[in-house]
C-alpha cells in the first residue's frame, strides 16, 4: 500500500517602523520570487541530529538535507565559557531531550524560498539559513534557554517563536531575524498559530512537562498553563482562558489544562485542542466560548504511568482535512494515527506503522496528512479519504516538526 524511499545521505515602534517599511517596499523581499523561480517541498526537521530532510511534495522522492547547526562547534564553545548557559543546555538535553540535544524544533522557509528559518532549542535560538549556501545569514537569541515552537505570518514577513523558559513569544522579521516585538506567556509557551488573515496568533502555554510530579495531585507545580488570543498587530492579549474552568464546567474536571497540538476550521470557530496526558481531544467553539465535546481515543499502554510519558504527551500532534471533514492525530504513547470522522467522532487507527508519532502536518491541498515517527525515523503520508498510508521516507534522527514551504527552483543539495 505504501512506497519506501531512501533519503539521500547527505517595543511598538520599532514594529510600527519595520512594518510600514514593509509595506512601502511593496511585498518586502520574502514575496517577489514568481512560481516558477521556487519549488514547493516537505521539510522535515530531525530534532536529535540537527539535520532537516527536503522531500519534494508531489513525488515525495527525497531532494536532500540540511544541516541546521553548522555553526555548532562556534556556539559549543561559547557555552564552556559562559557556565550559566552551559546549566542551561545540560538540563534541556537531560529533562526535555531525554539524553540528546535538541538541535530542530521547528523550521519555515520564506515565500521566496532564500531562507530557511530554524528554532534549535539546545542553543535557544532562531536561526535563517541561505538555501544556497547553507550559511547562517541571522541568528536571535531567545529569553531564557530554549526556543521551541513556531509559527508563520500569512505574509511571510515574520514567525513568531516561543521561548520555553522566557515566558515570552519573540515576534521576528523573517528577512532580518530584528525582533518586531514580544508578548507574554504562561510557564513553558508552547504551540502558535496566525489567523488565516494575519490579525491574531492563538497562543498556548503548557505548564512545566518536564517535571516528574504527574499525578493529578501535583498538577499546580506544573505553573501557570495560559491559552491567549493575541493582537497580531500591537501584540496586546485580546483574550485569555482559564482553560481548567472550561473543562471544568464542560464536565471534564479532572483533565489537563495544558494545551498541546491543536488545529482548527476554515472559519475559525471550532478548534480541536490536544492536552496533557489525554488520549483524544476536546473541541472548543470559539463563538459560544466553550468546550462542547470531547473524543476519546484507545490508549494502548493503560500499565505505563503518566510519569513516563514523553513531555507529559499522550498524543502530540493533530491536523484537519482541507473539506474540514476528518482528522488526522498522533497517538504518541501509543504508536498509532487516527483518522478521525468530525462529524460523529468515529475513527480508525493506523498501527503497526512506526513509533512515537510526534507531529501531524495537512499538505496543501487538504487530502493527505504528514506524520513524523520520531522513534522510527521516518515520515508517512496518509490520504484522509481512504485513511491508507500512500507513501513512507526515511529521514534523520527523531523527526518532529513537518512543514511544507519552498526552496529556489534550481535547488539541489
Amino acid at each position: 500500500m505504501f512506497s519506501t524511499l531512501k533519503t539521500i545521505q547527505k517595543p511598538i515602534l520599532c514594529r510600527v517602523l519595520t512594518m510600514s517599511a514593509a509595506l512601502l517596499l511593496g511585498s518586502a523581499g520574502v514575496q517577489t520570487a514568481s512560481a516558477a523561480d521556487t519549488r514547493r517541498v516537505i521539510f522535515v526537521g530531525n530534532n536529535w541530529e540537527g539535520t532537516i530532510d527536503v522531500i519534494d511534495s508531489e513525488s515525495y522522492a527525497p531532494i536532500g538535507r540540511i544541516n541546521a547547526v553548522p555553526d555548532k562547534r562556534k556556539r559549543m564553545t561559547e557555552l564552556l565559557f559562559n557556565p550559566i548557559r552551559l546549566i542551561g543546555f545540560q538540563t534541556v538535553r537531560n529533562l526535555i531531550g531525554e539524553g540528546n540535544d535538541q538541535l530542530v524544533d521547528d523550521m519555515y522557509s520564506s515565500l521566496d524560498g532564500r531562507l530557511l528559518v530554524i528554532s534549535r532549542p539546545s542553543f535557544a535560538d532562531v536561526v535563517a539559513i541561505e538555501m544556497a549556501t547553507g550559511k547562517i545569514a541571522w541568528r536571535f537569541q531567545v529569553e531564557g534557554f530554549r526556543s521551541d515552537h513556531m509559527a508563520l505570518s500569512p505574509d511571510g514577513t515574520e514567525v513568531a517563536v516561543s521561548a520555553s523558559t522566557g515566558k515570552v513569544v519573540h515576534i521576528l522579521d523573517v528577512e532580518t531575524g530584528a525582533e518586531r516585538g514580544r508578548f507574554p506567556s504562561g510557564n513553558s509557551p508552547h504551540e502558535n498559530v496566525y489567523s488565516k488573515d494575519g490579525k491574531l496568533i492563538y497562543h498556548a502555554s503548557i505548564g512545566n512537562v518536564f517535571t516528574p510530579l504527574d499525578s493529578s495531585f501535583w498538577d499546580s507545580t506544573k505553573g501557570d498553563r495560559v491559552f491567549q488570543i493575541v493582537d497580531a498587530r500591537s501584540l496586546e492579549i485580546v483574550k485569555k482562558f482559564d482553560m481548567a474552568e472550561k473543562l471544568a464546567a464542560a464536565g471534564f474536571p479532572g483533565l489537563s489544562p495544558a494545551v498541546r497540538p491543536m488545529t482548527h476550521t476554515d472559519d475559525e470557530r471550532y478548534f480541536y485542542f490536544q492536552l496533557s496526558f489525554l488520549h483524544g481531544f476536546v473541541e472548543y467553539d470559539m463563538v459560544q466560548d466553550r468546550i462542547t465535546r470531547k473524543a476519546d481515543l484507545p490508549n494502548l499502554i493503560p500499565d505505563v504511568p503518566r510519569r513516563d510519558y514523553v513531555n507529559d504527551s499522550a498524543h502530540h500532534g493533530i491536523a484537519l482535512s482541507g473539506d474540514d471533514k476528518t482528522l488526522c492525530v498522533a497517538g504518541t504513547m501509543s504508536d498509532y494515527v487516527a483518522i478521525v470522522s468530525r462529524e460523529t467522532f468515529e475513527y480508525e487507527l493506523l498501527t503497526d506503522i512506526g513509533t512515537k508519532p510526534y507531529w501531524v502536518t495537512t499538505d496543501a491541498a487538504g487530502e493527505h496528512c504528514y506524520v513524523s515517527w520520531s522513534g522510527t525515523d521516518q515520515m508517512s503520508v496518509i490520504s484522509f479519504a481512504t485513511g491508507e498510508e500512500v507513501a513512507r521516507v526515511d529521514v534523520g534522527d527523531h523527526p518532529q516538526r513537518i512543514r511544507e514551504g519552498y526552496i529556489p527552483a534550481g535547488w539541489n543539495q
